[in-house]
């Protein structure tokens, strides 16, 4: 796959839900996009952020799609998907989706894409895959971006600590646009800042089927992050595939000082990719940098 200018403008959050469709999956209806590529290659899959969805890929779908079957699905509580209500979300219930959602469509072995929460939900089935024998694995290379390896690391927003604190529910239902966007300016760069059409695609997505109130739940990813740190953290140190780090240097909740952590703790070599000024939302911020270390990172796994 070579690097290509083939970027995305600006996709109204329709013209992304025209795109997909729901499946059905472990008792939910989830939303996905399912694409082809002209060329017969592994496919990709890619797994979104918090407080997110599936349309923060969609700058650099164009160059993935243009030598890979692409596959982004809304995991459960977010975008277009499901949101029950009084739902205890668990990080491996997200990954029992995916792998439901790689069944459902007979993947082969593909290559992961993912960003914040969704680089948890990848920790998690790497984890799974690297106790797999070789004959069974589904992993061809992970690819992480901005997100919370070590919760050593990660410097939650203050939100983020009251929506995970007892007042959280309440927090969360008094979610206002006017709160939401000044968080999420507060994680890019300071020169490439959402657009007023980028934040309100955000808000339409995140309060799609009652949004708001779900983000507490969704929160307890933090504290599962402490309570698997071992697993999570061990399964990039014995990932049995390649793996890469692209990092916004800029983000305040998981940037540059966490680049180090990693290059501590699991690896310090050319698998990462620093790009200094930019915040927490690469894809979004600098796609042509994503898609040209990107590019060059699945080239090396053929």
């Amino acid at each position: 796959m070579n690097p290509t200018p083939d970027l995305a403008a600006f996709v109204p959050p329709e013209a992304w839900r025209a795109r997909g469709h729901m499946l059905s999956l472990g008792g939910h209806r989830l939303f996905m996009i399912d694409e082809a590529a002209p060329v017969d290659s592994p496919p990709v899959v890619l797994l979104h952020g918090y407080p997110t969805s599936s349309w923060d890929w969609h700058r650099i779908w164009p160059a993935l799609l243009r030598h890979h079957r692409c596959v982004a699905p809304d995991l459960l509580g977010f975008g277009f998907s499901d949101k029950p209500q009084r739902h205890r979300y668990t990080i491996a219930e997200q990954a029992d989706l995916v792998e439901a959602l790689m069944d459902r469509l007979a993947l082969p072995p593909v290559h992961l894409l993912a960003h914040d929460y969704g680089d948890t939900v990848a920790q998690e089935l790497l984890a799974r895959d690297n106790a797999r024998p070789d004959a069974g694995r589904r992993l061809l290379s992970v690819s992480l971006l901005n997100g919370g390896l070590f919760p050593e690391t990660h410097r939650a927003r203050p939100i983020q600590h009251l929506l995970a604190s007892p007042v959280g529910p309440v927090v969360a239902r008094l979610a206002s646009k006017a709160r939401f966007m000044a968080g999420l300016a507060a994680v890019f760069g300071p020169e490439t800042q959402p657009t007023a059409d980028e934040i309100d695609a955000f808000w339409a997505i995140m309060s799609e089927r009652r949004g708001q109130p779900v983000l507490a739940r969704l929160i307890g990813y933090m504290a599962e992050r402490r309570a698997h740190r071992a697993r999570w953290v061990g399964a990039l140190q014995d990932a049995h595939c390649p793996v890469q780090l692209i990092n916004g240097s800029a983000d305040p909740v998981s940037g540059a000082h966490m680049v180090a952590r990693y290059a501590e703790l699991v690896r310090d070599d050319d698998a990462i990719v620093a790009l200094p000024g930019i915040g927490h939302y690469p894809q979004m911020e600098a796609p042509a940098a994503v898609i040209a270390a990107y590019s060059e990172f699945i080239d090396t796994t053929r």
